[in-house]
């Protein structure tokens, strides 16, 4: 249920997110969701791997300071109100959602998001009491 995410600190500069994306490349690591977020001075480039032990040795080797975060694939009817349906239970429960991004599916109906909550473990909980379906790591890695 709790999906590995690296997240990778980064100068905000030319060629710095080149270095990420050939160092994967190089090792056959196959990006399979991202974000990037930056502020004047630095960016964060949070990313789901088909091999996060392999693609954290990587990057590290580059001298890049990377982490390790745990988040939440929910898969999303992919209609009017399919995310504000999800929201309202969350909010209900007071769980506070840090940060989300989407990720792409080859097939299927629905969206799936990546979400960030601050009680990854409570959310979980509200989240299956209201049948909204979560998706394995293996699925999303594969």
């Amino acid at each position: 249920m709790i999906v590995e995410q690296i997240s990778i600190f980064l100068e905000n500069k030319a060629g710095r997110l080149l270095e990420v994306t050939s160092a994967l490349a190089e090792a056959h690591i196959n990006i399979r969701a991202l974000s990037l977020a930056d502020t004047s001075d630095f960016g964060i480039l949070r990313v789901i791997v088909d091999d996060t032990e392999k693609a954290k040795m990587v990057l590290k080797e580059r001298g890049l300071t990377v982490g390790r975060t745990s988040v939440v694939a929910v898969e999303v009817t992919d209609q009017p109100g399919g995310l504000d349906h999800i929201l309202g239970i969350l909010s209900r429960e007071n769980i506070n959602v840090e940060y989300m991004y989407a990720f792409v599916q080859r097939e299927g109906s629905n969206a799936t998001l990546i979400f960030r909550f601050d009680r990854t473990d409570q959310a979980l909980e509200v989240l299956q009491a209201h049948h909204i379906p979560i998706l394995p790591a293996e699925r999303l890695y594969a």
